[in-house]
């Protein structure tokens, strides 16, 4: 049997805990370091006075994206981001994506509460970047306590789980881009892809890997998203096209195609198709053993100047591939009216087939491919299971880690002889 005085020790040792663990998230919570992210002023005034009033001492704001991104990258990232993921703020999206790959975004906040198709959108962030929706509130006077009750409850589970070993990388300076660029340590990789019915291959896609001289061999999650920010995805773009129009040189396979990803920002550049004719005219290469793939979502906005360039392209007899299909937001519309001949579905879609929904997906993928008579690529195929699938839906072509992983210039010419 306890003694009272026994009784009363554990009590006030409870009490003494509950309270340490109270202050422990309450420094947590004071301590986050939170992205107030809207367009509008008022309402990101109203957000970070909310912020400040709970005591946050690290509040940071952005209008726009890009600035985001600066925002994120110049103080080695945020614990929370604080937006609004509506259909008018798309490129959040993007920008949710790219921070948190690069581990310089942990958790999200929305203002607003999201329809069912967005509500799947962010989770498909969570799924691809690792970062959690913790809550979502609501612009009027609560929002403050909502608030609050959201940001300690984070802090808590923070204050409360055992030391995680952080992933000490950061995104390289601009400096050290213009050094690997210069050195030339930016080396295009390649990945077959395959016709399932045949088992022939169909051509090859071309990866940007970068061989940092310290780090070891960097993804372009690791350095995609600093190339861009400070404007060098050109010269980046050049080093590894160079380099597939020299392995096609090199290949004796004279059918052989190599596609190349293209961001969206560069499109609108007018010498772009200029450059690229005078590339294979200068190797003897015709347009047809170039495909081009720009992301669905960079295809939201279309100023002519980008149309032109894609219409450029075609003309050359180069392919063009919209990339990561059934990650964006576009309309049937846009589809049929842009100069493009074939789909890329995104990897996620077929990451777990099992789920109707993916099935409906793939075979809406495929049937829509049929219809504007593109042909369609399946990337993500990972297993057997996978490739089965696929074929008796009815797709055809494919990538993935199943059927052969990227591979340098040196190893695919081994690879294909």
């Amino acid at each position: 049997m306890v003694s009272r005085k026994t009784a009363f020790v554990i009590f006030e040792q409870k009490r003494q805990h509950s309270l340490d663990n109270k202050s422990r998230a309450w420094k947590k919570m004071i301590s986050l370091r939170v992205l107030v992210l809207e367009n509008q002023l008022p309402k990101r005034k109203a957000i970070t006075d909310a912020l400040t009033g709970l005591g946050v001492r690290a509040v940071f704001h952005a209008g726009e994206c890009g600035k985001a991104i600066d925002v994120v990258r110049r103080t080695d990232g945020v614990d929370i981001v604080v937006c609004d993921l509506s259909s008018k703020n798309i490129g959040y999206f993007d920008f949710l994506l790219a921070a948190g790959k690069a581990r310089l975004v942990s958790a999200v906040v929305l203002c607003s509460a999201l329809e069912p198709q967005l509500l799947r959108a962010v989770e498909r962030i969570n799924v691809l970047s690792q970062i959690r929706l913790i809550g979502i509130i609501s612009a009027d006077d609560s929002m403050q306590k909502n608030l609050g009750s959201i940001l300690r409850n984070y802090a808590k589970r923070k204050a409360l789980a055992l030391p995680i070993p952080l992933d000490t990388f950061k995104l390289p300076s601009e400096p050290e881009v213009r050094k690997g660029l210069e050195a030339g340590e930016f080396k295009a990789w390649f990945q077959p892809k395959f016709n399932l019915r045949t088992g022939e291959l169909s051509g090859v896609e071309a990866l940007a890997r970068w061989e940092h001289p310290s780090r070891g061999l960097l993804l372009p999650q690791e350095f995609l998203s600093a190339v861009v920010a400070y404007d060098l995805i050109d010269e980046m773009f050049k080093q590894v096209f160079a380099q597939g129009l020299e392995l096609l040189v090199c290949l004796p396979r004279s059918n052989l195609q190599i596609a190349f990803n293209l961001h969206a920002s560069q499109l609108a550049n007018l010498d772009l198709a200029l450059f690229i004719e005078n590339a294979l005219k200068a190797r003897d290469l015709p347009g047809s053993s170039l495909m081009f793939e720009v992301a669905e979502n960079g295809l939201l906005e279309m100023p002519v100047v980008t149309m032109n360039s894609l219409l450029r392209l075609r003309l050359l007899g180069c392919g063009l591939s919209v990339d990561d299909f059934g990650m964006g937001f576009s309309s049937l519309t846009l589809l049929c009216q842009l100069p493009f001949n074939q789909l890329k579905l995104d990897s996620s879609v077929v990451r777990d087939l099992s789920d109707y929904r993916s099935k409906t997906m793939v075979a809406s993928a495929i049937a829509l491919a049929r219809a504007l008579e593109m042909s369609l690529v399946i990337e993500g195929v990972s297993s057997q299971d996978i490739s089965d699938q696929v074929l008796a839906m009815g797709g055809t072509l494919a990538q993935g880690f199943h059927l052969a992983k990227p591979m340098n210039a040196r190893r695919l010419q081994e690879w294909l002889d």
